[in-house]
């Protein structure tokens, strides 16, 4: 039995739920802008801020209580305000390592004997601990690498704009660009919640999967307009421009799940069976997708449709 959608009976509901979706987003972002340190919408990492990580793994499982014994003993050497994060590592049976301990500090210089002070701390409370990667970036290279990720993301934007602009007309244009700015704020909005209340934080690979989430979703909202564009030149006479929507969508839903199901099946397996590195970077392209595939189908068609039934109506009202 083929599933047959009606977005334009329901646009009410698709607007109501990305508004469920998006304001809680906007809320933490702003919250977060207003009581972070760095004044940002998300936590980010040394990438942007400066500073130093070490990472040690522990041959035993981590809890959070034993994490204020670590702080007294970091203090006690002569480490302020150390940020700390238990790491579950998803190890094979054969590898020996239960958990990380990451400790993010100012920038440690060579040579300062400060890195030596932290693994003395933490050794003092977990005897097998090994140091398994430190990673430093000073506070200048910081500033620029945080400023050219905005500047990569903007241009994304303005050449996007640019060329949906040129290719469809303004409504259409519009709605892309509306949809564009509501993946965007949902998927930092996820992770500025995260942020907030366990401590993850964005690098700069984190920038990638948002541009790539950006194009993900023009271009699915892309096929299906085209999709509309195409049948309003063979059906405009004999349907309505909300079946025009509905049909297209229809004829374009398989693809757009088939595509993004595929995709996210990958994902999915690169979440939970990859690298801790990288699991951050997996999870901003699974949310982006998902979010992805909702709005080219129940949002940015929406506001096409909702667009020209005013126009329409003004046309009709001023005849």
């Amino acid at each position: 039995m083929k599933l047959e959608l009606n977005i334009v009976k329901y646009r009410v509901l698709c607007l109501c739920i990305s508004a469920l979706l998006i304001i809680p987003c906007l809320g933490a972002m702003i919250y977060s802008s207003v009581v972070s340190p760095t004044h940002t919408p998300v936590k980010v990492s040394i990438d942007y801020t400066g500073g130093t990580i070490l990472q040690y793994g522990v041959k035993e499982d981590v809890n959070v209580d034993q994490l204020g014994t670590l702080r007294a003993a970091l203090a006690k050497n002569g480490v302020e305000n150390p940020e700390i994060q238990i790491i579950n590592v998803n190890n094979n049976e054969n590898s020996a390592i239960k958990s990380l301990i990451s400790i993010r500090t100012k920038f440690i210089e060579n040579g300062s004997g400060d890195d030596a002070k932290i693994t003395a701390a933490v050794k003092s409370q977990f005897k097998d601990a090994n140091v398994d990667q430190i990673s430093s970036v000073g506070p200048t290279l910081g500033k620029e690498l945080f400023a050219n990720s905005l500047i990569a993301v903007t241009l994304a934007l303005l050449g996007i704009i640019c060329y949906l602009s040129f290719r469809f007309q303004f409504d259409y244009a519009l709605a892309a660009i509306l949809g564009l700015v509501h993946d965007v704020i949902f998927v930092l909005g996820t992770f500025s919640i995260l942020g907030l209340v366990a401590g993850v934080e964005v690098d700069a690979l984190f920038v990638t999967a948002v541009l790539t989430v950006i194009g993900f979703s023009v271009h699915d909202t892309i096929v299906v307009f085209d999709r509309v564009r195409e049948n309003l030149r063979y059906y405009a006479k004999k349907m309505s421009f909300g079946e025009i929507i509905n049909f297209s969508v229809n004829q374009t839903l398989a693809r757009s799940i088939n595509t993004s199901v595929t995709t996210l099946i990958t994902l999915l397996a690169l979440y939970f069976f990859g690298g801790v590195t990288t699991r951050n970077f997996v999870l901003a392209m699974i949310l982006g997708i998902a979010i992805g595939t909702y709005s080219s189908i129940f949002f940015c068609t929406v506001l096409v449709d909702i667009w020209n039934e005013k126009k329409y109506a003004s046309l009709g009202a001023k005849k």
